[in-house]
């Protein structure tokens, strides 16, 4: 590959229809999303990957079943416990964006200790987006920018992209350079909308439980060879 993307995220879709489709309860598909999740950092820190986004809880996940949702908050806690001696072990810096407010106690403590236990790592940054909505987030900065131009912190007149950046839960990550979805839906479901401005994207039908390695490797391949030009011409970025 002559380039890779700085910065990857990807809509883990599919878990639920892949559980179906072999006739298990939903339940099923989850706990073998959490198992790929693992394998996929694995490969995105092998290709030096330096940002990993991993779309893991949505602000409209909530209004699934209860039981569901009970789940995922308990495979996330699972996971973070597992995995964190391998995640200290591979340099990786964990982070996360969102609304923490109405995660549960439990998730958040744990969310909290690996946060701050990988601070000082120096290698791919993971970030996990939780109780996350693109709206909601442009929605919150905006509030911010307004109280602050209301106690004359902020003037009218000086507030630019920057500004706002300045302000949104992901205001420490660098723009996305590659978004990947799975299982064949092709939307972006109210995730990081600012952010994805110029990003490429990527959609598979492959669902998120039998996403491998090697669909990652082919989803890098294809960014490869894509010309970005970010308004330019063809003739501009080739001179």
């Amino acid at each position: 590959m002559n380039k890779k993307p700085k910065h990857v995220a990807i809509i883990m879709d599919g878990n639920g229809r892949w559980a179906q489709k072999k006739g298990k309860n939903r339940t099923i598909g989850h706990k073998r999303g959490a198992k790929v999740v693992k394998e996929i950092v694995e490969e995105a820190t092998k290709n030096q990957i330096e940002f990993l986004t991993l779309f893991a809880f949505s602000t409209d996940n909530w209004s699934r079943p209860e039981d569901e949702v009970n789940l995922l908050m308990k495979l996330l806690v699972g996971s973070l416990k597992k995995e964190f001696k391998r995640i200290i072990d591979n340099n990786i810096r964990l982070c996360s964006v969102g609304n923490f407010n109405t995660l549960p106690d439990l998730v958040k403590e744990e969310l909290m200790f690996v946060i701050e236990k990988t601070k000082i790592n120096t290698g791919m940054v993971l970030t996990l987006a939780l109780n996350y909505g693109g709206k909601e987030e442009i929605i919150d900065a905006l509030k911010a920018i307004t109280a602050k131009v209301k106690n004359s912190i902020i003037s009218p007149e000086n507030i630019d992209e920057s500004t706002l950046i300045e302000h949104l839960y992901t205001r420490n990550l660098p723009p996305v350079d590659l978004l990947i979805r799975t299982s064949g839906e092709e939307r972006i479901s109210n995730f990081l909308l600012w952010h994805i401005a110029h990003a490429e994207l990527y959609f598979t039908k492959t669902l998120w439980p039998d996403f491998k390695k090697k669909d990652l490797e082919k989803a890098l391949l294809n960014y490869s060879k894509r010309e970005r030009r970010f308004g330019k011409t063809s003739e501009q970025i080739n001179v």
